[in-house]
C-alpha cells in the first residue's frame, strides 16, 4: 500500500459541485486520504497557519498535497499561492492548481511561484474524469509526498 494514501490533503475549492466531483472520483479510485476543505482564501490561510477556527492543530494537520482553485471569493488562489510559497515551513508542500482558468498569464505566474502542476478544468465531463484519473494515478501511486517540513 502506498504511504501517500494515509497523508492528509487540502482542497481549496469554493464550488460544491467541483469538490464533490473530485472527492467522488477519489473514492472511486480507492483513495481514502483524510481530506480537508477550505472554501476561500482566508479560510485556507487560517487552516495552514493554525489561526481562527483552526487554532487547534488537530483540526488542521499539515497537508501533504494542496489542490488549489485560483478563482476563490475574497483572497483568491493566486494570493494564497504567493503566501504559501513565501513561507519557509509551507513552501515545500506540493501545490496543484485545479482551475477553470486556462489563461497563459495565470499558468506562467503559478509556475513562477513554484507549483507542482496545473490542471485546467475542462467543460467536458468525460475529459474532466480522464484528467482527474491521470492526476490521481500520478499523485497517489507514482510519487512520494513529503510528510513533514523539509529542512535545508
Amino acid at each position: 500500500m502506498n504511504e501517500n494514501k494515509q497523508q492528509p490533503l487540502l482542497i481549496i475549492e469554493d464550488s460544491d459541485e467541483d469538490f464533490t466531483a473530485l472527492t467522488r472520483m477519489m473514492s472511486k479510485a480507492n483513495i481514502h486520504n483524510p481530506i480537508y476543505r477550505c472554501e476561500d482564501g482566508e479560510e485556507a490561510l487560517d487552516f495552514l497557519y493554525h489561526e481562527g477556527e483552526y487554532d487547534n492543530e488537530s483540526l488542521s494537520p499539515r497537508p501533504s498535497l494542496i489542490i488549489l482553485d485560483l478563482n476563490l471569493p475574497g483572497t483568491d488562489g493566486r494570493e494564497v499561492l504567493a503566501e504559501l510559497k513565501q513561507n519557509e515551513d509551507l513552501q515545500t508542500i506540493p501545490v496543484v492548481i485545479f482551475s477553470t482558468s486556462s489563461n497563459p498569464k495565470d499558468i506562467d505566474a503559478c509556475y513562477r511561484h513554484g507549483i507542482s502542476g496545473y490542471i485546467a478544468k475542462p467543460m467536458d465531463t468525460s475529459r474532466l474524469n480522464q484528467l482527474v484519473q491521470t492526476f490521481l494515478e500520478y499523485w497517489f501511486n507514482a510519487v512520494e509526498l513529503p510528510s513533514s517540513p523539509i529542512n535545508p
